[in-house]
């Protein structure tokens, strides 16, 4: 899953040939294996599903019926499944060699299941369990659920998919739902004649029933767990290309697959070279990514077998509008759900406590295979963003190990963290470096050939990459993995002798809001050089450490910023990078911008030290180190926020550094520009602009008045930056106009992103009529809470006593799955010590002790970010009192 979306052959007369290749299914256990976690009694366990459904997708409701082979390994009084919002009509078990026995459905709506009594112990022995039900059809992102969009006739329509991760099969089918209890599935659904039905597999045959409908019946999929069963109908079209063997293809609404073909250009790239790095070919015949209009607050696509499922939004390509950056995106979340067709689903994790194994590798892959195919984007720069996600998490208290405990099915909902993602993603990205590519690949080649169609667990793979030869890894990737918090390597001394630098190095551990702890202890790898200098690696252990680096003066310990630690320098070497700072390369000025700012939010070093490494930022250098200077201006400009006059200061001054840079490049896209230049005007014109820069945002006004006379005043991939500094400076007649623009746009992708900038005014008085209007059936059901959303971040504290206020109706604009973490992540970017109350006496009132995790994360990271305002601010103010 993203943290980050025909023809007719799929309902051709003539049925698909299934040109599926030999799989090597193993045998179906009878439950999950000693020791591994399970919700569900022990003893009984399905190897195949045949079912049957019909949606009612007018009235939201759907009939089911399922077959399932079962094996039962010990006597057992009754049948336990999984199953939500599901009510039942007949249940009955039929033996191998015998006659089919009735039995009753008992439903527990708060454990999600279902105990099947047939009146007497059920024996050990295989069986056919036989179930007819009904369930609902949601209109948010759980089971099977609707999604309704305006096609480019301005006709109303609705389309059908389904979203099961991680535990929402049991609203559409009564099954097994973990990860362990693996089975292969048959999928039928009765649709109308008209409309193209999708599945894991392609079409096997379609049956006309009359009355304008048919029976489409899908290929049997290859043995997987139930959470990547897919569905989706509707009136679609599919485009495909041939890669290899496999069919890629791209499904969207009618008239819009011209929009997906980056996406399907993308697939048909990456697919190869995965096939070749994972040494086991991909094993299905066909691989779909499925367009769906609207949105979650909480995820981009999600990587069924076969049939990946992507928002519009994630998939789609308007010229009018797209900017480059999200085309960049469109490509990394296609290689990250396309890797996890092997990361998760060939080889998934045994349960949810290693969600990691899908989720940090489908993210580092995705890094990986975006920047062997597209060099010139420099995809790996954003590993050091990823790795600031995971820190600001991982500095608190209230974090978690990348292995964690899962018990629940709200902690599995919030286990899909940037710990998860990003802290995996830096802990690959080291243990590679650390491993070297080739025995790194051949490790990963080995853990899937030996685990396909099976379940592990962190260690199974930590194995074969030390069988593969990267002796000593097992020790360096436990105390990454299960340890929480970020290891502090600092430089306790350095010195030059006979052209060398000897330093002397210690380890501690970086906190924001407990540093007086004793630090866990890590076994840190380290790369460190002198600037032109040759690397040099050690292994961090004990807490002590020497290293004799090539040359002297200025040094760096996390060369190429592969490491998960921050790096505390002493003054002078701060300041002899800051001097030779575009001598370094694009990485390490990333990185090391990036880690001394944090450490000077913690308190580590004055916030002088990281200001400088900013200002040391070439203009005429890279423009993809530059791009990320906006971001600290803005953060230390956020960080004064009721102070006016500090404020101008720093507005000016980022006037006065950004701006030269940006009228060198414009603010239109000129032939012959670097691939980065689009990155960087973006972020220029975005920062100076929400900093209130005279020039830009005159240059806004001036654009979007010229709407009224040229509609197409605005097009291009700077579109939406346009008009997010409209919508934040917006008095009532703009707000106004905003809205009619939303109102009138010619496809649902552009209405979604226009209605929900209507949540970013400054002006209170318009962000409350923004959150009245997202309780309103205009926006539509999946773009109401990103309205309540950009109101958060503009304004938490209207957000949230808004959204106390009318409880029920805003969770019934978001997915079920993520329901306790909604209020935190409004509230969680306050400086309010209010909002720390309030978040707290929500959770204690509405949450469990498991289920309140991502509150008590919000409310720490709001007593950090007060903590840290307060002793930051003067000396902030200083520092750009002194800049002219």
């Amino acid at each position: 899953m993203s943290f980050k979306k025909i023809l007719p052959l799929l309902v051709a007369a003539a049925p698909v040939a299934l040109a599926t290749p030999a799989l090597a299914q193993q045998a179906a256990p009878a439950g999950p294996a000693a020791g591994i976690t399970t919700q569900l009694p022990r003893g009984a366990a399905p190897s195949h599903y045949a079912i049957e459904v019909t949606p009612d997708a007018a009235n939201l409701k759907f009939t089911g019926k399922v077959s399932i082979d079962v094996t039962v390994a010990t006597a057992m009084p009754t049948l336990v499944l999984n199953a939500a919002d599901l009510t039942f009509s007949s249940v009955t078990l039929t033996p191998v060699k015998g006659k089919p026995i009735t039995g009753t459905a008992k439903i527990d709506a708060d454990a999600q299941t279902v105990s099947l009594d047939f009146g007497k112990l059920v024996a050990p022995g295989s069986y056919t369990l036989a179930i007819t039900y009904a369930g609902i059809i949601n209109q948010q992102a759980n089971g099977l659920f609707a999604l309704d969009y305006t096609d480019n006739a301005g006709a109303a329509k609705r389309a059908l998919f389904t979203q099961f991760e991680a535990p929402d099969a049991r609203r559409f089918v009564p099954s097994f739902d973990e990860p362990s209890y693996k089975a292969t599935f048959d999928l039928s659904a009765i649709v109308p004649a008209d409309q193209l039905a999708v599945g894991n597999m392609p079409v096997k045959a379609s049956k006309d029933l009359g009355g304008g409908k048919k029976l489409v019946t899908f290929g049997t999929s290859p043995k997987m767990s139930s959470y990547l069963l897919f569905f989706g109908l509707g009136e679609l079209d599919r485009a495909t290309k041939m890669a290899g063997n496999t069919e890629v293809g791209v499904i969207t609404g009618k008239g819009n697959t011209g929009k997906a073909q980056l996406a399907l250009d993308a697939s048909a790239a990456i697919l190869p070279y995965y096939n070749d790095y994972f040494g086991v070919p991909f094993p299905l015949p066909k691989l779909d990514n499925v367009a769906g209009p609207g949105q979650s607050q909480f995820f981009s696509a999600m990587e069924n077998w076969g049939a990946i499922f992507t928002f519009e939004r994630t998939l789609l390509v308007d010229p009018r509008f797209t900017s480059e950056e999200t085309k960049r995106t469109i490509y990394e979340v296609a290689a990250h759900e396309m890797a996890h067709q092997w990361f998760g689903d060939l080889v998934t994790m045994a349960w949810w406590d290693d969600l990691w194994l899908n989720e940090g590798f489908a993210s580092w892959m995705a890094t990986k295979v975006t920047d062997k195919l597209n060099p010139e984007w420099e995809t790996l720069l954003s590993r050091v963003d990823g790795r600031e996600r995971a820190m600001s998490l991982d500095a608190l208290k209230t974090t978690h190990p990348v292995v964690q405990k899962i018990t629940t099915v709200d902690q599995v909902n919030q286990a899909f963290d940037a710990i998860t993602y990003q802290k995996g993603e830096a802990v690959i990205t080291m243990l590679e470096g650390y491993a070297g590519e080739d025995a790194w690949k051949a490790g990963i080649q080995s853990y899937m050939k030996q685990h396909a169609y099976g379940n592990t667990v962190t260690d199974d793979l930590w194995k074969a990459v030390e069988g593969a030869g990267a002796k000593g890894l097992v020790s360096i990737a436990h105390d990454f993995t299960s340890l929480p918090g970020i290891p502090l390597v600092k430089v306790e001394s350095a010195q030059c002798q006979g052209g060398n630098t000897l330093l002397t190095l210690s380890q501690g551990e970086f906190s924001r809001d407990d540093k007086d702890k004793t630090p866990q202890s890590w076994n840190v790898p380290v790369k460190a050089q002198t600037l032109g200098g040759e690397a040099q690696r050690l292994i961090l252990s004990g807490g002590k450490g020497q290293v004799t680096l090539p040359g002297c003066g200025a040094y760096v310990i996390n060369a190429g910023q592969t490491g998960y630690y921050r790096s505390l320098y002493p003054a002078e070497n701060m300041k002899a990078l800051a001097k030779g700072f575009g001598t370094l390369s694009s990485m390490d000025q990333t990185g090391l911008m990036a880690d001394n700012f944090q450490l000077a939010l913690g308190g580590y070093q004055p916030i002088g030290l990281a200001l400088d490494l900013v200002d040391a930022v070439p203009t005429d250098g890279s423009p993809a180190v530059l791009a990320e200077v906006p971001g600290y201006l803005k953060s230390s400009y956020d960080m004064l926020e009721g102070d006016a006059a500090t404020r101008a200061k720093i507005a000016a001054y980022t006037s006065k550094k950004l701006s030269p840079a940006l009228a060198a490049i414009g603010y239109d896209a000129k032939a012959g520009e670097g691939p980065q230049v689009p990155v960087l005007r973006t972020s220029l014109v975005a920062t100076l602009g929400s900093m209130g820069d005279k020039v830009v945002v005159a240059e806004a006004n001036r654009r979007f008045a010229a709407l009224a006379s040229n509609p197409a005043a605005l097009d291009g991939p700077l579109r939406n930056v346009w008009l997010g500094i409209i919508a934040e400076n917006a008095d009532q007649a703009t707000w106004d106009k905003l809205r009619a623009m939303a109102k009138g746009a010619k496809s649902d992708l552009e209405k979604s992103t226009v209605y929900a900038l209507l949540g970013k005014a400054k002006n209170e008085k318009l962000s409350a009529q923004a959150l009245d209007l997202a309780l309103t059936d205009e926006p539509g059901k999946t773009t109401s809470a990103a309205i309540i959303g950009q109101v958060g971040a503009a304004h938490p504290m209207q957000a949230v006593d808004y959204v106390l206020a009318h409880k029920a109706q805003y969770e019934a604009l978001i997915d079920v799955s993520a329901r306790s973490q909604a209020l935190a992540r409004l509230g969680g970017g306050s400086a309010d010590p209010a909002m720390v109350t309030k978040l707290d006496a929500y959770a204690t009132q509405y949450l469990t002790p498991e289920s309140r995790k991502v509150v008590d994360r919000s409310i720490a990271a709001i007593k950090t970010r007060i903590e840290t305002r307060g002793r930051l601010k003067a000396p902030t103010a200083a520092w750009f009192a002194g800049r002219k």
